[in-house]
């Protein structure tokens, strides 16, 4: 049974964010995708390091430590371009690390400035503020890359979430990278991140492949790359699209079990659980603020159908299929597959370890 969703008490922000910047306007990005922690532990390397395995952590710097310059690749000495997470609904939620470097900044680079302005003002926060978005980012970030130059220091923050998940911050971020600029990422809020964990679903490995293309052959592909990947598949979607979304990801991938999330962190948050046909069902009278849609993993009864629909399947749907054998071993598995297809053996070996992680 789908679950019912649940609403949030006490929020600071009724308005309808978007998950970690705007939805219609996103640059093309490849996808994100984890990898299960091997030899440093159950949550990998920076979970503890002393004896023990106990956790380590630093006492905070100060704010004239976190402005430090750097050097540039001239060897001049330049800012730093601190990316600065900040709420995806709840205004409670920003760090206090960010508000530390927003109050110490020369300025404040953001998508939506009088968005922005909101939250600086509800935290007393007086920088001054440069607009920063998809359709000035090539003209703007020139400017922005001058003034770090020049020893300035400047903090880049997106409408909600992180910075540069599906957003034009990851123009400015590359672009300053390029020049020598040192950059400081503060973590913070991100909207596929809290969908994940909330969703009950495999959390690793896992794929984040943002929004999907509006229409046409490119969103065609879209569905049918991402369908076969064996792992949890996290994707955006803004509220009118919804249902066509939820449509074709049950027409290329099967009804599988789906987690759809919106509103999060604010006073209507909902997070359904079901299946993508009983997600339709849900959805049918329409969606409010942005969605968060988390899609389970294909599994091995899909691939039979991937397979003779010939949708999206690939050599890891075979993969998948014979690691559901109880009998099969990585090792056989993953040799018979490296041999039909004509691929290194080493870099079928590594799948299988993950697809086999992913199921016990």
């Amino acid at each position: 049974m789908p679950s019912k969703p649940r609403s949030k008490t006490a929020s600071h922000d009724k308005s309808s964010q978007k998950p970690d910047g705007p939805g219609e306007t996103r640059p093309p990005q490849d996808p994100i995708i984890s990898i299960p922690p091997t030899s440093a532990g159950e949550h990998g390397p920076h979970r503890g390091s002393g004896k023990g395995g106990r956790s380590s952590l630093s006492r905070p710097r100060a704010v004239d430590q976190h402005l430090e310059q750097g050097h540039g690749s001239n060897g001049r000495a330049t800012g730093t371009l601190h990316v600065v997470a900040t709420p995806i609904g709840n205004l409670a939620d920003i760090s206090l690390r960010a508000l530390e470097v927003l109050r110490a900044v020369d300025w404040i680079a953001a998508e939506d400035t009088r968005h922005t302005r909101k939250l600086l003002s509800h935290y007393d926060i007086h920088r001054p503020l440069v607009s920063y978005h998809m359709h000035n980012a090539r003209q703007r970030e020139e400017d922005l890359l001058e003034r770090l130059d020049m020893g300035q220091s400047g903090a880049l923050v997106s409408d909600a979430g992180t910075p540069g998940i599906s957003d034009p911050g990851a123009l400015l971020i590359q672009a300053a990278l390029d020049r020598g600029i040192p950059l400081e990422v503060l973590p913070g809020p991100a909207a596929f991140l809290m969908a994940l964990v909330a969703s009950g679903l495999p959390t690793y490995p896992f794929a984040f492949v943002g929004f999907p293309p509006a229409r046409g052959t490119r969103r065609k592909q879209f569905f049918q790359l991402h369908g076969s990947l064996p792992m949890t598949v996290v994707l955006y979607e803004a509220p009118h699209r919804l249902q066509s979304t939820l449509t074709d990801v049950l027409h290329a991938w099967g009804d599988r079990r789906v987690a759809v999330a919106r509103e999060l962190t604010k006073l209507y948050e909902e997070i359904f659980r079901g299946s993508i046909s009983q997600a339709l069902e849900h959805f049918s009278g329409g969606a409010r603020g942005e969605v968060t849609v988390v899609v389970a993993p294909l599994e091995t009864s899909d691939v039979r159908v991937a397979a003779e629909q010939d949708t999206g399947f690939d050599w890891r749907c075979e993969l998948v299929e014979l690691l559901g054998q109880p009998e099969q071993t990585v090792k056989t598995a993953s040799e018979q597959v490296a041999g039909r297809h004509h691929l290194s053996r080493r870099l079928v070996y590594q799948q299988a370890l993950r697809i086999r992680s992913s199921h016990r």
